[in-house]
Formats: structure tokens, sequence, C-alpha cells
């Protein structure tokens, strides 16, 4: 994950700055900003348009009791062809490019798809969660090391109205107030 990490951080801006610089010594400094803005403006429409358009897709194929055509990681893809478009960079758009237009965007799934099957199959597959935040654990905090996770109350529901609960004391549906 590191080398990840560190390939999109380090070596990627290099890079990009690398082909703006090259393209600003060609075409000039002001075409390669509106370039950049451009690409920015087109790459957030394109995303919204083709995000809005998935998600339809998914609403029908729902609505109609189907499996939806493109997956998680197609919408999942679009927002990161999006993200990619917006960030100023040549190889970055080319790349959101890629993602955003349906035809690649599903070649692109399909390899991730399949790798992730393979890991799965292999059992490398390695799924984090983060257990931080305001309420860890949920609503009855964090469970106890020896505690499973299934062991825990849950809520349930109870009908009728407040002060009709038995043992608190309070009058009932005939009581004062209530007609």
């Amino acid at each position: 994950m590191f080398k990840y990490l560190f390939l999109a951080f380090t070596v990627v801006p290099f890079i990009e700055l690398y082909l703006l610089l090259a393209l600003g010594r060609e075409v000039g400094f002001w075409p390669t900003v509106g370039m950049v803005l451009v690409t920015g403006l087109v790459g957030s429409l394109l995303a919204r348009k083709e995000g809005v358009r998935v998600f339809r897709q998914w609403q029908e194929s729902i609505a109609q009791g189907r499996m939806p055509e493109e997956g998680l990681l197609g919408g999942l893809l679009v927002l990161v062809g999006g993200v990619l478009l917006v960030a100023p960079g040549v190889l970055t758009d080319i790349v959101g490019l890629m993602l955003l237009f349906p035809p690649t965007r599903k070649v692109v799934a399909a390899l991730v798809r399949r790798r992730l099957e393979r890991r799965m199959a292999a059992g490398t597959l390695r799924v984090t969660t983060f257990r931080t935040g305001p309420f860890p654990g949920g609503p009855f905090g964090p469970p106890a090391r020896d505690e499973p996770v299934g062991s825990r109350p849950s809520l349930r529901r109870i009908d009728g109205e407040p002060g009709d609960e038995p043992g608190t004391g309070l009058p009932g549906k005939d009581g004062p107030g209530r007609g």
C-alpha cells in the first residue's frame, strides 16, 4: 500500500509538472493555464453527467427487480475519473477521461474485478475497517475483547404512547389530558 501512496503523491506530481512545463514551452503559458482550467471544468461536468447516468441506470434496474449492469465498481470509477480530471495535469486528465467513457470504464472495471476475484480466491485480499470517530463500535460502544460481535443487544420497538409502559407510574390512556 505504501508504494502506491508514494507513487501517487510523489512520482505522479513530478511527471505532471514535467508534462505541464513541456506543454507550456511548446504552446505558451496562458494556453497551458487555459487547458488546465478547461479540463477541470469539462471534467467536473462530465463526471456529474456520467454519475447521474450511472445512478439512473441503477435506479431503473432495481425498480425492475434486476441487478444493475454497472456495479458499484463502475460508480467508483466514475468518481475517480472525475477527481482525476479536476486535478491539474496532463496524465491525470488522460486517465480521468478513460474512466469517464463507458467503453474504457468497462474494460478497467473488468480488470479490477478480475484482480479482486483472484486475490479473494487466494485469500490475500485485505479489508481494513476503522473503528474511530465519535461513536466507535456503534450505539452500544466497542465490543469487549472476548465478546462476539453478534451477541450485542439490539434495539427493539415499543408500540404505544409515552406513559403506557408498565411500572412508570404515569397515567394510561384515560388519564388527565387524554381524551
